[in-house]
């Protein structure tokens, strides 16, 4: 999906810095680091990168800070990495410019995805390789965002397209109400909102077809079984 896209990440966290850099290098992603914020700006104005991944809480110059900066000179697309959650600031990143706000801990898949859709939002799909996703007999074309079961196409929804792609990258893993509310709106999953309940409905209702795919984790979230189908949700480049 992200092949040859090129991401500056500025994060002063070795362990994660080492995690994704090998994570990323397994999708053909390449990733540069900068382990501070000043270091962080000279590289995001100077390089050419697709995209930024800035953590908030950095030695030598803020992420708020070094984001304002960036704005001032580049148009580059952000996404706001860090492990504070307030409401405020999560607001503080996005009205100085980011793209979206990923809160930490999160999955490596997670963060994946947040990408490509940043980059397509912001109309960046040329540096998107086209990309095949199969998992129980379910296929899903992230180029075109089509979905086909069995070999015939279904119609969703953008928002059913979104959740079902995040489920099918994690197959046979529970994706909490909280990581799929923030992957699509922002935010952690009301416990009063039943929005994605319903979506997950009616994309039962589309590809099931007397069979259990998409199960719901009483109080964490939904699970996609491939069963013995497909086992894997393997990627395929078209």
């Amino acid at each position: 999906m992200l092949s040859g896209v090129s991401i500056l990440l500025v994060e002063d966290d070795a362990d994660l810095c080492a995690l994704l850099q090998e994570y990323f290098s397994s999708h053909e992603v390449y990733l540069s680091i900068a382990v501070d914020g000043a270091e962080g700006l000279n590289r995001a104005t100077e390089g050419n990168f697709d995209i930024v991944i800035l953590d908030v809480m950095l030695p030598r110059m803020d992420g708020f800070e070094v984001l304002r900066q960036i704005r001032r000179r580049s148009a580059v697309p952000v996404i706001i990495l860090t492990a504070r959650t307030e409401h405020g600031d999560r607001i503080t990143g996005l009205n100085t410019g980011a793209d979206d706000y990923v809160p930490k801990p999160f999955s490596p898949d997670e963060l994946l995805a947040r990408i490509h859709a940043v980059l397509r939002r912001v109309g960046r799909a040329s540096a998107l390789k086209p990309e095949v996703l199969e998992a129980g007999g379910v296929l899903l074309n992230s180029a075109r965002r089509e979905v086909f079961c069995h070999g015939s196409p279904v119609e969703v929804t953008s928002i059913e397209y979104d959740i079902l792609e995040v489920l099918v990258r994690s197959v046979g893993r529970v994706v909490s109400r909280d990581d799929l509310a923030r992957f699509l709106y922002n935010r952690a999953a009301n416990p009063l909102e039943r929005a994605l309940d319903v979506h997950v409905s009616h994309l039962r209702k589309k590809l099931e077809r007397g069979r259990t795919l998409i199960r719901t984790v009483r109080g964490v979230g939904y699970l996609f079984a491939a069963g013995d189908e497909q086992g894997i949700g393997r990627a395929q480049h078209a």
